[in-house]
């Protein structure tokens, strides 16, 4: 899985490509670890993100919280399989899905 970031003020977009599974959520849980001082608006950009297991599901909500409690979190760009994976798992009330 690849993970690109980019941070503008208090803003940043973190897009995924590839598979978010058992591997490469804890890749992500790291890169979001210092990442998330000072940010208010988080977006995940998920436009080249193929597929989501429950280790990547509990990474978002992860994030959610965090957000939750000084700013801001959406997710942008979900394909069809990812956005039945977030229906069928309820996330898709948890999260703000554009």
């Amino acid at each position: 899985m690849n993970i690109e970031k980019k941070k503008t003020g208090d803003s940043l977009v973190i897009s995924l490509e590839g598979k978010l599974n058992n591997s490469t959520a804890p890749q992500l849980e790291a890169e979001l670890q210092g990442s998330l001082d000072g940010i208010k608006d988080l977006t995940f950009d998920l436009s080249d993100l193929v597929y989501i297991s429950s280790a990547g599901l509990r990474v978002l909500l992860l994030a959610q919280k965090k957000m939750n409690a000084k700013g801001n979190m959406k997710v942008k760009n979900v394909c069809d399989e990812i956005m039945e994976i977030f229906e069928d798992t309820g996330f898709s009330s948890i999260l703000t899905i554009e």
